[in-house]
Order: structure tokens, then C-alpha cells, then sequence
């Protein structure tokens, strides 16, 4: 691995709806969440952690997503508990100073935001954590490398909710896109800083 510049820790979606009991929970977060503890608890100035933010009801939400909200209503904030869309307690202890980015779709680049905000601070490298593989930390990879980000994806920091299409994710990010992304595990990415 070659230094990574002037990098950022983007910490996808570990959130309290995903680690517990709800229909969204994604088992192997428990398991990935000591190594994302400690890239964040080493460097929490250099952490945004994202949180997915359901609509109030799923008609406030847009297009296909409603459908998919009327299938999910039990996870609309008119039905989930507040606290659920917040960050795992053990990792809300380090904002601030690190800081939080909300989103209401998989990928957070979407508005533009995000890449405005990092695109101010220089940013080169976007070092990824989190969950779920094959979908949100997919998404933030797949746009970040379009946005002209080099992506490091820590293998062992992040989770989804099937091995499967978990595994997969990693083979076609490996596979397709190895020259502007790495993947790494977390004790190779913090070694070499």
C-alpha cells in the first residue's frame, strides 16, 4: 500500500437499527465492529461516520423508494424509534470530533454535499468501514471512485447481512476497480500510516 495521502475514514451505516433487533439487522456488524472501533478510536478528527435516515412514512418518500417503504413502514420514523437511526453507542462516543453525515439512499453522494465537503478539505483517499457490503458501502465506493477518490476498503471492517453477495462484493471491487481501490485489512491499513 502506498500512503494514502490526505485521507478520510467513512464509516457506513453502524447504526443502532442495523446491530439490533429490527428486521434490517445485520449480524455480522457485532463481529466487524472491534476493528471499526479502532480505526475511528485512532483517528476520530479524520471520521464521518453516515447514518440512512427512513423517511417519516413512505409517502414522503420518492418514486420506487415508496414501495420499498411501504414494504418496510415497521422502519419509517413514524414507527422506529428515534435512537435506532443513531450510531452504535460505541461509536457515538467519538463524534465529536468526528463527525456524522446524514442520507436517505444507499449512496451518499447523492447531493452533492459530501463530495462539496471533502472536495474543501482536499481529500485524495477514502478509507471504507461499515455495512452492508453489497449495498450501502458498495454504493459509497462505486461513487467515490467516480468522483475520482481513491477508495481503500478495510476486508475486515465491513459487514453485510449475506455471505454470499458479501464475498461477491469484495471479489468484483478487487476484480474491476484494482487500480483505484485497495483492499486491505485494518491492522495493514493503520501499520503503514
Amino acid at each position: 500500500m502506498r500512503h494514502p495521502g490526505n485521507w478520510i475514514h467513512l464509516c457506513v451505516d453502524m447504526q443502532r437499527m442495523f446491530a439490533e433487533d429490527t428486521p434490517w439487522r445485520v449480524a455480522w456488524m457485532e463481529k466487524v465492529s472491534p476493528e471499526v472501533i479502532e480505526v475511528a478510536g485512532r483517528h476520530p478528527e479524520r471520521t464521518i461516520f453516515t447514518r440512512f435516515v427512513p423517511p417519516e412514512n413512505p409517502e414522503q418518500a420518492v418514486g420506487a423508494w415508496r414501495a420499498y417503504y411501504r414494504k418496510w413502514q415497521e422502519m419509517t420514523r413514524e414507527r422506529l424509534s428515534p435512537e435506532m437511526i443513531g450510531l452504535m453507542p460505541e461509536l457515538a462516543r467519538f463524534v465529536p470530533p468526528g463527525r456524522v453525515f446524514d442520507k436517505m439512499t444507499y449512496s451518499p453522494w447523492v447531493n452533492g454535499e459530501l463530495d462539496r465537503r471533502l472536495q474543501a478539505e482536499s481529500i485524495e483517499t477514502i478509507v471504507f468501514t461499515g455495512g452492508e457490503t453489497d449495498v450501502c458501502v458498495l454504493a459509497a465506493v462505486l461513487g467515490a471512485i467516480d468522483l475520482g477518490y481513491r477508495a481503500i476498503v478495510l476486508t475486515d471492517a465491513v459487514c453485510g447481512s449475506a455471505d454470499e453477495t458479501h464475498d461477491a462484493s469484495l471479489k468484483l471491487l478487487g476484480d474491476r476497480f484494482s487500480v483505484q481501490l485497495e483492499l486491505l485489512p485494518t491492522d495493514g491499513f493503520l501499520s503503514r500510516l
